[in-house]
């Protein structure tokens, strides 16, 4: 069991990262290299991308087949919850193109390989926990404004949420909390696993390390939270299909902060 490890790293020490001080230029900069790697190599990139699009899609499918427009929101909205861990074969791309390597797409599932998958894998639980946590709260706040049951079709839905005072408390509510949640994926996860595929320091270090970033730079990761959910917002907008872009540009920007945010470690 002495090559097993998920919380930390495999050495006898601790490998505590050092971090840095990092401002709204950097986040320009890292937007800007984001851009750059995926326009070397755009069409592999959107091949990858399209998952979200396509996920999307299924799940819009789904709620309307099942009447479960009430979680319609919140599943895609949700989405972003799990994203950090969708993106781990951008990721992985991004760490190639530094190193020189194949960046073809197949390339990129190569991180199923790296000595971290354990630890990015639990952390991939813990989004898809809570993911799941933030769809039954989604349908505890839904049902204490109007009951239990879904309006029949989306147009009711919608009058119902935009046109009487409970939607408008369900909408106060519900981004408040879904608030909540995205805030804590954001400290927890906005370096942790492009950390973990460059250094094997161990989930529950990367995550430590993710949360020291944020409160030495709230400012800039709150800003950076900011920049995420709008990009995510204009790549939903033409039936999610901008996802396919938007997407990877932000896995590789994400890969660009990690470096900006994180010194690397004494030899490199």
């Amino acid at each position: 069991m002495t090559g097993f490890h998920v919380l930390t790293n495999a050495g006898e020490q601790l490998d505590i990262p050092e971090i840095r001080t990092i401002g709204a230029a950097d986040l320009v900069d890292a937007l800007k290299l984001g851009w750059r790697d995926f326009w070397e190599k755009p069409s592999h990139l959107a091949f990858l991308g399209l998952i979200y699009p396509l996920c999307g899609a299924v799940l819009a499918v789904w709620t309307s087949g099942n009447n479960s427009w009430p979680l319609l929101f919140p599943l895609i909205s949700g989405f972003a919850l799990v994203g950090p861990f969708l993106a781990l074969p951008i990721y992985e791309m991004s760490r190639r193109q530094e190193l020189g390597l194949d960046t073809h797409w197949r390339s990129a599932f190569d991180v199923f390989r790296t000595p971290a998958f354990a630890s990015i894998a639990a952390l991939g639980v813990l989004m898809l926990i809570t993911f799941t946590l933030w769809l039954m709260v989604a349908q505890f706040i839904y049902e204490a404004h109007f009951g239990p049951g879904s309006p029949p079709t989306f147009t009711a839905f919608l009058s119902e949420v935009f046109n009487t005072p409970q939607g408008q408390s369900l909408m106060i509510w519900g981004n408040l909390i879904g608030f909540v949640f995205a805030a804590a994926v954001l400290s927890s996860m906005v370096i942790s696993i492009p950390l973990l595929l460059d250094r094997d320091v161990g989930s529950a270090v990367a995550v430590l390390t993710s949360v020291r970033v944020t409160l030495r730079n709230p400012v800039t990761i709150a800003l950076w939270g900011i920049i995420v959910a709008a990009l995510l917002v204009i790549g939903s907008i033409p039936l999610l299909v901008g996802l396919a872009i938007v997407v990877p540009v932000l896995g590789h920007a994400t890969w660009h902060l990690y470096r900006k945010a994180v010194v690397p470690p004494a030899g490199r």
